[in-house]
This record gives structure tokens, sequence and C-alpha cells, in this order.
């Protein structure tokens, strides 16, 4: 019998020698990579990702954070909810393994949203009836090539129907993906002006002030997750009222009542975020060069480019600190209102939810020190059975931050003080951030003209 187990016994001690001192020479040679847990996630799409394969020789004091940089990649793909590694030494070979948890790739989410700009914008008006609702179906990690699908149908106040396709690769030699979509929006109302930088709304009681259709065509060029460059063909047809025509002649200038355009749009992203849901070491840079041109006469064409840097560094403890600035030049003869947005949509200084500062040019400039009060990694939720659910990673931040921002515009100006201003607002603010990437905010913030206010987001900051 012990003859029997002896070479048992040996091989796991000599297993666990390996893995007490996996490389113990110069340089290693990849020999093989295995993956595990990735039921739906093909091969092909994990090890595209890895900045190593088999063959490979690493010097075996890089070997570790080598293999942690990839894991990191593998997880800000977005599919996972945990990724693992684990190798072994032998003669100078090594063999990796990663491991991961994959996540719920059928989202049905139903849509309860506000009309508004924002959480903050709605709840000053308090008006029940502008709400919108429906359901947005996201499938995604199709065929398990990280492709996605997203159909969107909503009612309410604000309707609009979506359908959108993602797919990675459709010329893998170059590393080329497309993304497609179509979309139709229809609005009860129309925010037709500006006044005191607040949006000044007309609303119609039978037929809709506003309608956009648009169809969009794009080819990535994704060398990895990490950085992507793309090509966007988009074409637009929008119309309003007469009534919003009378009511601001300039809102869309020479189309009065319709136009048609498009747009070809140049982008790189090059993000090197630690985690993309909420970082706090590395860094993000993105650009966009835009050339809008109308069709049939109906407006002057324009040109747009925005970009946008941020770093976030890694301080003693559990600090960090984030300073980052983004800023865009419009460039065109002659302006239309609905063209004419800077900051209080995507974009905006902390402090001023409640306003919208219309124009053509615009800088901004963010920092932030950030403490992690709670880091729970999981939170195991024994009434549910899927792995996929039932643990529930959950931290809490506390961040203190400083927003300075300011607006160029020279046509729409008049009758609006924050424009052609220094913007200031600062304040402190909760993070929450747990599964599937959701981020909630909530900030209490001071702005240079004396207002305070304790603001709600459901988004990163910057």
């Amino acid at each position: 019998m012990l003859l029997r187990i002896l070479p048992l016994i040996l091989i796991l001690l000599s297993g666990a020698a390996a893995l007490a001192n996996p490389c113990d020479v110069m340089a290693v040679v990849v020999a093989d990579i295995s993956l595990s847990g990735n039921e739906t996630t093909r091969d092909q799409v994990m090890l595209r990702e890895l900045t190593f394969a088999p063959g490979d020789t690493i010097l075996a004091e890089n070997l570790e954070p080598l293999l942690e940089e990839n894991k990191r990649r593998l997880f800000n793909l977005r599919l996972f909810h945990h990724v693992n590694y684990t190798y072994t030494c032998s003669e100078g070979q090594v063999q990796v393994a990663y491991e991961v948890q994959e996540r719920f790739y059928l989202y049905p989410i139903p849509i309860f949203d506000f009309a508004d700009r924002n959480f903050n914008a709605w709840l000053e008006k308090k008006d029940w009836s502008r709400i919108d609702y429906g359901l947005n179906l996201i499938r995604r990690n199709f065929r398990g090539r990280n492709e996605e699908v997203r159909v969107r149908v909503q009612r309410g106040f604000n309707k609009r129907l979506e359908l959108a396709y993602r797919i990675p690769y459709v010329w893998r030699k170059y590393n080329i993906g497309a993304d497609f979509s179509v979309a139709d929006y229809r609005s009860r109302t129309i925010s037709y002006a500006n006044l005191n930088n607040r949006q000044r709304f007309f609303e119609q009681e039978s037929g809709m002030p506003i309608r956009r259709s648009s169809v969009s065509a794009a080819l990535v060029h994704r060398q990895n997750v990490q950085r992507q460059a793309g090509l966007r063909l988009s074409y637009f047809n929008e119309r309003i009222s007469d009534s919003v025509a009378f009511l601001n002649p300039e809102y869309y200038r020479e189309a009065q009542q319709e136009r048609q355009y498009t747009r070809l749009e140049l982008y790189q992203v090059i993000n090197r975020r630690n985690d993309f849901a909420y970082p706090t070491a590395g860094s993000y840079f993105e650009a966009i060069v835009a050339q809008t041109l109308f069709l049939q006469s109906s407006g002057s064409p324009f040109t747009t480019a925005r970009a946008k840097y941020v770093q976030y560094v890694p301080l003693s403890g559990k600090y960090s600190y984030m300073v980052g600035a983004e800023g865009q030049l419009r460039l065109a003869g002659k302006h239309a209102f609905a063209d004419n947005v800077a900051l209080g949509f995507r974009s905006y200084v902390r402090g001023y939810e409640l306003y919208v500062v219309g124009g053509q040019h615009y800088g901004l400039f963010k920092q932030g020190l950030t403490r992690q009060l709670v880091d729970i990694k999981s939170i195991n939720l024994k009434f549910i059975h899927n792995p996929k659910f039932n643990s529930v990673p959950l931290a809490f931040y506390l961040n203190a931050f400083t927003d300075v921002g300011y607006v160029v515009d020279d046509v729409f100006e008049q009758g609006n003080p924050l424009t052609n201003r220094l913007l200031l607002g600062s304040g402190l603010g909760l993070h929450a951030v747990t599964f599937y990437d959701i981020v909630l905010r909530l900030e209490y913030t001071l702005n240079r003209e004396g207002d305070t206010g304790l603001y709600f987001s459901a988004r990163f900051p910057f």
C-alpha cells in the first residue's frame, strides 16, 4: 500500500515545492495558457487580450507583474465578476491558468427615468408627468464573442426606439470591428431657448414639437481593451413644429422646421485606468474630430474638436487623487441654437447641475481627493442560488473635489450671465460602487454664485 501511494506523495510534494518557489531561473518560457470558468465566453476572446502567448520568453522577476496586469485586462472586458490566476514552473517552463466567474449577460432593464437632463433638474419641477418608462434589453457577450445587441423601447414623456449591434472583430487580421445603430426620438416638450442659464420649455398638448431619427455605422480599430480608434458616419433627420420655429427662429436658422445632415467622426480612446468603473490609478485619454454637413441647404456646416485627459494617482494608504481637463472647439460660419451645446448636459461643473451654459467652445478642469472607506469584496446572498447574482461587492469612497469651467459664447450669450464667465464649484461627496459597474454619487456642493445643494448622480464624475 505504501509503495502505491509513495509516487502520489512525491508528486504532491514536488507540486507544493513548485508553488512555493515557482521560478528559480533567470527567465522562463510560457509553455501553456489554460482558461476555466468561461462557459459562454470563447477562449479566443480572452486570449486576444493577453500581452503574452505560448512560446514567449519572460524574465522571472517580471512574470508576476505581467500576470497581474493581464488579470486587470481581462477584468476590464466587463465580462466577468472576478479573474484569478495561478502558475507553476518546471525546468524553465511556466504553465499559466486563468480562472473567471462570468457575469449574467442578458439584461432586461426596466426603464423608469426622469425626462429632464438629470435627477436634480427633475426634482426642481417635481412633475410626475415628466417620467419615461419602458424596457431596455441588452444582450452582452452575444455568441460568446463579446458582441453586444441593444434594443430600447421607451414610452412616456419622451418616446424612443433604438436598435444597436456591436461586433469587436469583422476583420481579425487588422483588429477591425464595427457597430451599427438606428434610433427614433420624439418628445412632448422641447427646450427652445435659454434665459438666465435656465432652459425655457415649450410643451405641445397634441402632437410632438420635436422628432429626430438617425442611422449610424462605424469601423473600429481595436488594438485591445485599452486602445481603440474609430471612424463613424451618421445620418440625422430632425423636425420641429411651427410653434417652436416661431418662438425661436434661430433654433434651426435656415432650415426653419426641418433639417437633414451627415456627420463624419474620427475618434481615439486610450484607457489605461486600473478599473473602468471606478478608477484609482492609471490614465484616460479621448479625442474626437467631427465634420457636420447639412443636406438641401438646411444649415451651415461646422467642425467640432473635443479632447479629454484624466490622470488617476494612487497615494499612500487608501487615498487617491484625480486630475483632468476637457475642452471643445466648434467652428462654423453660422451657429444654430440647437447646436449651441457646451456645459450642463454630458459635461458640467459640479454645483451647476440646475444650469445650462450654452456656447461654441468650453474648457473644463476637475480634481478630487478620494479616500476608500469600505471595501467589501463579496456579500453572499444565500437566498439566491445563481453564482452570477449571489455575490455582491460593495465599496464606499469619500471624495473632496473642485471643478472649474469656462464657456465661450459669441452668439446666444445675451440674457445668460454664466456664459463667458469663470465657473467654480467644490464640495464633498459619498460614492458607492457595487456589482455590474454601478456607481452612485451623493454630493454636497457650493458654487461661485453662492448656491449650495445636495445632488445625486449615477455615473463616475470624470
